[in-house]
């Protein structure tokens, strides 16, 4: 999946669906959804999703805004 056509002046909007069955991102409606094994709790479904963009595309982010949201904004560094 192309990821940079999402980001827009170094941020990047996701909803996060935390306990799935499958972890995996994927581009739904022109917006991409995170599914997450991790229950959003203790900040486990965080701490899982910055881990995912580092693995995955290796980017570092950075959760500016929705820490207790599904709707997220991430800065991409």
């Amino acid at each position: 999946m192309e990821i940079t056509k999402f980001i827009y002046d170094g941020l990047l909007k996701v909803r996060v669906i935390p306990n799935a069955s499958q972890k995996g991102l994927k581009e739904e409606e022109g917006k991409l959804r995170l599914y997450l094994k991790s229950v959003p709790e203790k900040n486990k479904a965080n701490f899982e999703l910055v881990k995912f963009f580092k693995k995955k595309f290796d980017l570092r982010v950075e959760i500016i805004s929705g820490k207790k949201s599904r709707e997220k904004v991430l800065r991409v560094y």
